[in-house]
Formats: structure tokens, C-alpha cells, sequence
């Protein structure tokens, strides 16, 4: 009876995510990094039960105080509560990494895909128009929408993530040119499939490794792309918080006050290495020519 079952389970066979995510559970350093980033982002989430002071509520008489009882990680140079603004500043951060991010994915792999597959003229025009928009200085065009369109948040997600997705196109195009040679997709094509279905069922799955990885760097260079904005005035505006802006502040004193350098660095680093590890291990999970355990 045991012995049908296996069998039943070898027959029916398993998806793509379910082997990866076997392949993934192995990996301590990426499974570490995962509850992590689950762990971070469910404090941002809870950050008005964890900390009894509002990220915009000063006390200028207590001014900058290192870490005490009251303040764990001290107070900035308003009194302001620096674990408060971290936690808060990184429901920003992650916001914009995150959806940022996910617009230049939707974007870069569908354009990526589309002229990887159909190739010939269509490719050449496709990538032309990728090589002058990079041509292009992405930060001037960001300032721009946010001076034409206003300061919105929103606006800031989406104007970061539209710049983003030159380089996943490239990667993705890339990955579709190597795989629409292989039997899979001559198979897909022989059963009468359309193309639109082949690109999103087969050519984009497969070309997921990649993807994933450099998503993993996308993620950060977003997130020090809001901090440079809202350096210069056009992203994150006070009172609200970004770790990117507070590392900006923290490194304008840390000579006097060090700790308001340190403990946002520590935990915008800790993340990036959370990313990375999580990043490589998706990268080896979705591989799919990696052997089944």
C-alpha cells in the first residue's frame, strides 16, 4: 500500500516552488536571513505597541542622550526617540525597497522577456530604446516627476522603480535567449501554446535565478537611492523618518554623537546581509537544473 503511494507521488510529481522551497529549507543562512527580514519587518509593523514615544515627539530640554533605561538606543539632537524613528523609518525603507522594486520587476522582466523571445527586428528596436533611456541621467528624470508631479510618496515608489528595470530587462532577455533553444520550449510550441503562455509559464520561471539575485541588490540600491532624494530635499520630508535619512543626520554628528550613526548603519547592514544570504539561497533553490534531493 506504501509502496502505490510513493509511487501516486512520483507519478503526479511536484511544482517548481515546491522543490525550491525544499532546496531552500536546507540552506541555514538563507532560511536565517528570512526570519530575519520577517522578524524586522513585523516590528516596523508593531512599532506604536513596542516603543511608547511618536517618531515626531520631541524633547528638546533632554536634547542628544546616549542609550538609557527609558531611551534603549538614546535620543537625536530634538530629544527624539532613536529606536521610535528606526522602527518607523523602516516602514519606509522597506516600503520603498520593496514596491520600488517590485515596479522595476514587473516592468524589466516583462519588456526582458518579450524581446528575448521574439527576437530579430523587434529585439533590436527593444534594446535600442533600453541603451538610450540609459543613456539618460536617471536622477535628473526622478527630480523632475517629483518637481512637475509634486512630493508624494506614492510617486516616489513608482518614480524610483520606473528607473530601476533597465538592467533586469537585460538580465532576463539574456536568460529567454539561452532558454527558448531548449527542448522545453520547442516541445510547448509543438502542442500549439501561444507565445504569451510560454513566456509567462516556462521562459520566466526558468529565468527566476538570476532574477532573484540581482533583486536581492535592487532592494538596497533603492533604498540609498530614497536616502540621496531625501537628502536633497525631494523624498522623505521631516518629521518622518528613513534609515537612510538617519544615517544621513548620523553622519553630520557622529563625532559628538556616535550612537545616532551606529545603530541605524548596524541595522540597514544587518539587513543588507539578510537580503544577501536570502538572495543566494533562492538563487540555488530555483535553480532548475540543480539535481532533486
Amino acid at each position: 500500500m506504501s509502496q502505490s503511494l510513493t509511487l501516486e507521488k512520483y507519478e503526479k510529481g511536484t511544482s517548481l516552488w515546491t522543490d525550491a522551497w525544499v532546496r531552500l529549507k536546507k540552506n541555514h543562512l538563507a532560511i536565517t536571513g528570512l526570519v530575519f527580514l520577517i522578524v524586522l519587518a513585523l516590528l516596523c509593523l508593531f512599532a506604536p505597541l513596542l516603543s511608547p514615544y511618536g517618531y515626531e515627539e520631541q524633547n528638546i530640554a533632554l536634547g542628544a542622550s546616549g542609550p538609557s533605561l527609558q531611551h534603549w538606543l538614546g535620543t537625536d539632537t530634538f530629544g527624539r526617540d532613536l529606536l521610535s524613528r528606526i522602527l518607523y523609518g523602516g516602514r519606509v525603507s522597506l516600503a520603498v525597497g520593496l514596491v520600488a522594486t517590485a515596479v522595476s520587476l514587473i516592468i524589466g522582466v516583462t519588456y526582458g522577456a518579450i524581446a528575448g523571445y521574439v527576437g530579430g527586428r523587434v529585439d533590436a528596436v527593444m534594446m535600442r530604446f533600453v541603451d538610450i533611456v540609459y543613456a539618460l541621467p536617471f536622477m535628473i528624470f526622478v527630480v523632475l516627476l517629483m518637481v512637475v508631479f509634486g512630493r508624494n510618496l506614492i510617486l516616489l515608489f513608482l518614480a524610483i522603480g520606473a528607473v530601476e528595470w533597465l538592467t533586469m530587462a537585460r538580465i532576463v532577455r539574456g536568460q529567454v535567449q539561452t532558454l527558448r533553444q531548449q527542448e522545453f520550449v520547442e516541445a510547448a510550441i509543438a502542442m500549439g501554446l501561444s507565445n504569451w503562455t510560454i513566456i509567462r509559464k516556462h521562459l520566466i520561471p526558468n529565468s527566476l535565478g538570476p532574477v532573484i539575485v540581482y533583486t536581492t541588490l535592487t532592494i538596497p540600491s533603492v533604498m540609498l537611492f530614497e536616502a540621496f532624494l531625501s537628502f536633497l530635499g525631494l523624498g522623505i520630508q521631516p518629521p518622518q523618518s528613513s534609515w537612510g535619512v538617519l544615517i544621513s543626520y548620523g553622519v553630520e554628528t557622529m563625532e559628538e554623537y556616535p550612537w545616532l550613526l551606529i545603530f541605524p548603519g548596524l541595522l540597514l547592514s544587518m539587513t543588507l546581509f539578510a537580503l544577501n544570504f536570502l538572495g543566494d539561497g533562492l538563487r540555488d533553490a530555483l535553480d532548475v537544473r540543480s539535481s532533486k534531493d
